[in-house]
């Protein structure tokens, strides 16, 4: 699939689906790809990327953003407690927020740096034990400390069991996003994006699709 094809997939589905064009975020997930693969997407006018960890991502979009100012970089993979410095510094989204501790390293330093990028909260729906998010029976509760911590929550994240019809997850993501007021809804990968279009998805993260395979050695 190319750029252009999974950009034709989304406006089809939003149009069968009721919803307004352009409605859906594409996150082109950018991790572990080569810098050529990278460039050519950019050149492209694509503007959002996601990036699963800060090393890498420190290692190229400074890089980038001197020739494309106007590309938005999110975080899709873990964070952890002690590159919250750098990934507020650098992201513009963050997906993954799963724990109390973070939540509160994440409001000390916004106030300390005057920025903040949105932020997803991550939910474990299949409350799988290898899997970092939140489960669905505390998820009410977590929301409801962070937005005390007046952290900009824009929404919810998933990474639906692979085992598992996904649009069941994406299901209980929304219904758990809607009761807490809010909007946002990072779900659906290459695989199950147009489930997850149809389903509401505000923000799909689609990587192999757009760049090809990862070649991870």
């Amino acid at each position: 699939m190319t750029l252009s094809i999974i950009n034709s997939k989304i406006e089809q589905v939003e149009k069968s689906a009721g919803r307004d064009i352009g409605s859906t975020q594409l996150i082109a997930v950018s991790k572990v790809q080569p810098n050529e693969r990278v460039l050519h997407v950019l050149e492209k006018g694509h503007t959002i990327f996601g990036e699963n960890k800060v090393q890498e991502a420190q290692g190229k979009w400074p890089m980038f953003r001197e020739s494309f100012s106007n590309s938005k970089v999110h975080l899709i993979g873990p964070l952890q407690s002690n590159k919250v410095k750098q990934a507020i510094e650098l992201f513009d989204a963050i997906h993954t927020l799963d724990r109390l501790k973070l939540a509160q390293k994440l409001s000390n330093e916004i106030q300390t740096q005057g920025k903040a990028p949105e932020m997803f909260i991550q939910i474990n729906t299949g409350e799988e034990k290898q899997k970092t998010g939140i489960h669905p029976n505390e998820a009410d509760r977590f929301i409801s400390d962070c937005m005390s911590l007046d952290l900009p929550i824009k929404g919810l994240m998933i990474i639906p069991p692979i085992n598992e019809e996904p649009s069941l997850h994406f299901g209980l993501l929304r219904k758990i996003a809607r009761r807490n007021g809010l909007m946002g809804l990072s779900m659906g990968m290459s695989s199950d994006f147009e489930s997850a279009i149809a389903m509401g998805a505000t923000h799909i993260r689609v990587g192999s699709a757009i760049f090809g395979e990862r070649n991870y050695s």
